[in-house]
């Protein structure tokens, strides 16, 4: 039956248990199927399933337009019709299930929690019970109950079924998020295992060892001091030597960064141009798949799936993931008090080691049904056409571009004066030389949100590594060595800027643990990341994540220098004379100039231009990235997989953003 107008049959089969029904106490609608299993014939003959609108219709459970329209879409995209009418709030979920019951001759479950034994994983593989939305809950005698919300899939769930000889299977329906749990209980513990592992070995931070990396740093510190005591002139040029070539380093990447930006929006690249061997464009718009990692997150859950719920994309085409850990009772007592979309799921992850963002992910990337993977954090405010973008250029580019990094912002730069300095700097990184570097055919180290995946790419390179807590960066760099390219696309998320020196100081510390773990990895096969990047890119590499964080460390050697002007006397006297002071001091403050000039680009937006008085007290700024930058260097020998947390919605982000516009500026059309 595939008419709205058709008549629907008369059940005729044992009576379901509706959900939300008040219930006698008695026996469980599993054991109502398996009682039900034992009495029917072996090889029992199938009856037609009745059409699942029709049944709606029919109970008044949706009115005609809709199923209408619903119907339409899913013939259109492909998907399966009960999804779209949960993600578009067409029909409730209770109603859905019940209706899906009668029409396939199943039982409906009942309220109770769904009982997994962690023996029944030997019949149905954690893969195809994922990808059938399917999962063994009892045995009893040699009936095998299977629960599912996709009785459509009868067919296929008994196909993978591995049952022995003298068993046999018999499905009921339960909701989504119990199949969900249920399959969590059953595969959680073999799943966390591979996700705390799943990058390749040869470059995981989880080979890194920490008591050798101190006692290598021990020995170079003894060293260092007993040629400091024979040979103190030769140290103090060696290290201002270091410092001085760390220093023109990180400054004639930004010169090469910005020039390739300015000559960009010169010349920009045609938006709708398609290479040749670009993908065709799709007739269906993919699933897209958003990952969001939570923790300890009270105040913004709320807010984020208001922002979330913005998002100008087919709902039925959405499918959001909520990931939380087991113990963090916090986030779920907020998530329980909300009733989520038809497209948002909870992952509960289980607990184990390293507690990180990657090991998340991981985790929940086996649960993720898009071709397309996209992550956010907890207070992101994405411009709401970003995942229409992301699309339409992901369907313009060829397959070797992997990811596509969209621009970050803060809706609560004027908070204080610390989240304006932060604004400047994110505006210099995503508006300036990120896309600086991309042009330049360099790395491109990824931010941790508002990044866009191509599904069989990260799957290709072996996911996120569990173990570094600048993941993003990471994940970057090993795109970039198995020849996939990343770009930067026109299209801002709104997040919460840290606010407070301490917080601000944790978080900084993470990132730059992250780079140097990164580097320090990557360097342990130096041919090898030669081999995979060239020479170019590979030098280029050194810059942009050792000497990025390096910088901060050598700093106070450069300021040091700042006592000259003063006329008094320095360690470098005896190697540099007047001359070399006066080149010294004209390096430096053509740095400072190019720091204003790349600040004042980035701030070109008008949203952003009232930042721009502040512009001049980025150097005071940047003296936290030293502290930072020293404790990242400790960490990495005492705990180098601590992920210190960052709270959210403390300083004017819990609520910013949806009561007005995201988007201080109106977005270009999309062509």
């Amino acid at each position: 039956m595939n008419s709205l107008t058709e008549p629907v049959a008369a059940p005729g089969r044992t009576p379901l248990l509706a959900m939300g029904q008040r219930r006698r106490p008695g026996p469980s609608a599993y054991q109502l199927a398996l009682d039900h299993a034992r009495s029917i014939p072996k090889a029992p003959t199938r009856r037609p399933a009745q059409a699942l609108d029709a049944l709606l219709l029919a109970r008044s459970a949706a009115g005609w337009a809709d199923l209408t329209a619903a119907r339409a879409a899913a013939n259109d995209s492909g998907l399966w019709l009960g999804r779209v009418l949960l993600a578009r709030h067409v029909v409730s979920e209770p109603d859905l299930l019940s209706a899906l019951a009668e029409s396939h001759g199943l039982t409906l479950a009942d309220d109770r929690p769904l009982p997994s034994d962690g023996r029944l994983a030997t019949y149905l593989c954690a893969e195809q019970a994922l990808a059938l939305d399917a999962v063994p809950i009892e045995r009893s005698g040699g009936v095998v109950v299977v629960a599912t919300d996709r009785p459509d899939r009868a067919d296929a769930i008994h196909a993978a079924l591995r049952l022995p000889a003298g068993l046999r299977a018999v499905l009921v329906v339960a909701p989504r998020a119990r199949i969900l749990a249920a399959q969590i209980a059953l595969y959680g513990e073999a799943l966390a295992r591979l996700a705390e592992g799943q990058a390749p070995l040869s470059v995981s931070c989880r080979g890194w060892r920490a008591h050798m990396a101190g006692r290598g740093v021990g020995l170079v510190a003894l060293a260092i001091t007993a040629l400091a005591i024979a040979q103190p002139t030769l140290v103090v040029a060696m290290g201002f030597a270091l410092a001085l070539m760390i220093f023109l380093g990180n400054m004639a990447l930004k010169i090469l960064a910005f020039a390739a930006t300015l000559r960009a929006e010169r010349v920009p690249l045609p938006a709708a141009s398609t290479p040749a061997n670009a993908a065709p464009m799709p007739d269906r718009l993919p699933v897209v798949s958003i990952l969001v990692p939570l923790f300890q997150e009270r105040e913004i859950a709320t807010t984020l799936m208001a922002a979330l719920a913005r998002l100008d994309y087919p709902p039925e085409r959405l499918d959001v993931l909520l990931v939380i850990e087991q113990d963090d009772h916090l986030t779920r007592t907020a998530l329980a008090a909300m009733a989520l979309p038809g497209w948002a799921r909870i992952i509960t992850v289980p607990p184990g080691h390293p507690r990180t963002k990657p090991r998340a992910l991981n985790f929940a990337l086996n649960f993720a049904q898009g071709e397309i993977i996209g992550i956010y954090d907890a207070e992101d405010r994405p411009e709401p056409d970003q995942i229409s973008r992301v699309v339409q250029r992901f369907g313009e580019l060829g397959p070797e571009t992997a990811c596509l990094q969209g621009q970050l912002d803060y809706h609560n730069a004027g908070h204080n004066l610390l989240s304006r300095l932060f604004a400047i700097e994110y505006a210099i990184w995503f508006r300036v030389l990120l896309p600086g570097v991309q042009r330049l055919g360099l790395v491109v180290p990824l931010g941790g949100t508002t990044l866009f995946l191509r599904r069989a790419a990260l799957t290709h390179v072996g996911g996120w590594d569990a173990h570094n807590v600048t993941e993003d960066a990471e994940l970057g760099l090993r795109l970039a060595r198995h020849g996939y390219r990343t770009e930067i696309i026109e299209t801002t998320t709104y997040e919460e800027a840290n606010a407070a020196v301490l917080p601000w100081i944790g978080q900084r510390s993470r990132w730059q643990k992250g780079y140097l773990m990164t580097w320090a990895i990557a360097m342990r096969s130096p041919l090898r990341l030669w081999r995979d990047l060239g020479m170019v890119r590979f030098v280029a590499v050194q810059v942009q994540i050792l000497f990025a964080v390096a910088g901060f460390l050598v700093a106070p050697l450069l300021w040091s220098l700042m006592i000259k002007p003063f006329g008094f006397p320095h360690p470098l006297d005896a190697l540099v004379g007047p001359l070399g002071y006066g080149v010294l001091a004209t390096v430096f403050v053509a740095s400072m100039i190019l720091s204003i000039a790349l600040a004042i680009h980035a701030t070109r937006a008008r949203h952003l231009r009232r930042l721009r008085p502040y512009i001049i007290l980025a150097d005071l700024y940047f003296l936290l990235g030293t502290l930072s930058a020293w404790r990242a260097a400790v960490e990495m020998l005492v705990r180098p997989f601590f992920w210190a947390k960052t709270s959210h919605g403390q300083f004017g982000g819990a609520t910013a953003g949806l009561h007005s516009p995201l988007r201080p500026e109106s977005s270009v059309p999309l062509p």
